[in-house]
């Protein structure tokens, strides 16, 4: 298959692309970034509509792309910029269920390749979810290609209708930089663990916003019954969110083995200090510490959840979401098992080497652009 050149032929002008971000979470807006200056670097012009903060906080214009901002709205004048934004594009690429719908109106009417990216599922009951489903189902059915980040996203994709969903792993950027490797690993480590005041406790670490769908409270369940383990485990939670509070109390008032950080900025940082990495969440496509945490050989316990199990293979404990006792009997397990957890590190650089680089991610998104925008002529 052609791709598209980074040295148009004479008289061709370049590919015109328009990426369509939504409010974004952190990882496809950093996804969003890197696929920009890959696709710069090969020839594609490259317009981002993105909230207006985005834009200094992803230096899109540093990534050669020209920024478009654009609230995360459907109203008038949000769906007028988007509109303009869009006008000349050759191909649009809409990252995210709401992201896709609002470039699927824009483009109404007009013969314009949409290609949407699923990077994440929304969770929602009752007659919100009812919504979500009519959304997913107008979004799929809208997209010329639509790209799922997990093989679940992709079926979830064609049973909404998508003519045409296929598997687009997104690697993030930076991701794969905080291997173990080297001499600066082991004094970071005891820095972290200092300033901590972990001493010799093995230190568990998890990392994602304080809401329902992260499995908290079940790793809150786990701590208690661990705490009875000489010396305790120490449970560090990074981030921020509603159910801050609640959880808070908790650890308080039973006073488990827990210190909500909030917001951290040093991920790899803690993950250099922790012994284990837990991922307890209801769903994930790729979830980020995951792929941190194998990189990083950082034994992982996680839920069999979403994209997780094919994201991990046979490199982590994986265990039944909300399930307290399995979680505990894995980390009781594993922190009496060197040779179990040497053997999960191993497995995680070797599975870890399995992961898409940036440059196959956008190599692959840009293969896709050239079949929508060049296609073969019938015989």
């Amino acid at each position: 298959m052609m791709h598209v050149s980074s040295h148009p032929a004479h008289g061709q002008s370049p590919l015109r692309t328009v990426q369509v971000l939504g409010g974004g979470s952190a990882g496809s807006s950093a996804h969003v970034r890197s696929l920009a200056a890959g696709l710069v670097a090969r020839g594609v012009r490259v317009t981002v509509c993105a909230p207006a903060a985005a834009g200094p906080a992803y230096d899109f214009a540093g990534a050669g792309a020209r920024h478009v901002p654009v609230a995360r709205r459907a109203d008038p004048a949000s769906m007028a910029a988007l509109r303009a934004a869009c006008a000349d594009a050759d191909l649009v690429h809409a990252h995210g269920l709401h992201a896709g719908l609002r470039a699927a109106l824009a483009l109404s009417g007009r013969r314009v390749p949409l290609v949407v990216t699923w990077h994440t599922r929304t969770h929602v009951e009752g007659a919100r979810a009812h919504l979500v489903r009519l959304i997913e189902r107008r979004v799929a059915r809208a997209a010329s290609v639509l790209l799922g980040n997990s093989s679940d996203l992709v079926d979830r994709a064609r049973r909404r209708g998508a003519r045409d969903a296929r598997l687009a792993a997104v690697a993030l950027p930076g991701v794969g930089t905080t291997g173990a490797a080297g001499g600066a690993w082991a004094p970071r480590r005891s820095a972290v663990r200092d300033a901590l005041g972990v001493e010799d406790r093995p230190l568990l670490l998890a990392v994602g916003p304080l809401d329902r769908d992260r499995g908290h409270g079940t790793l809150l369940d786990a701590a208690r019954s661990w705490r009875w383990l000489d010396p305790v485990p120490l449970v560090v939670i990074a981030g921020e969110g509603p159910l801050r509070g609640p959880l808070g109390r908790r650890v308080e008032e039973e006073k488990l083995p827990v210190r909500l950080l909030g917001r951290y900025e040093d991920v790899d940082g803690l993950l250099a200090a922790a012994d284990l990495a837990l991922v307890t969440s209801r769903w994930e496509a790729r979830s980020v510490l995951a792929q941190k945490a194998l990189h990083a050989r950082v034994p992982l316990v996680a839920t069999a959840v979403g994209g997780t199990p094919e994201l991990v293979g046979d490199a982590a404990e994986l265990v039944p979401y909300a399930d307290a006792e399995a979680l505990t009997e894995a980390v009781v397990r594993l922190l009496g098992d060197p040779a179990r957890r040497e053997l999960l590190r191993d497995r995680g650089v070797r599975q870890a080497a399995t992961w898409p680089t940036e440059d196959a991610t956008v190599a692959q998104v840009l293969s896709v652009y050239d079949e929508l925008t060049n296609p073969l002529p019938l015989p």
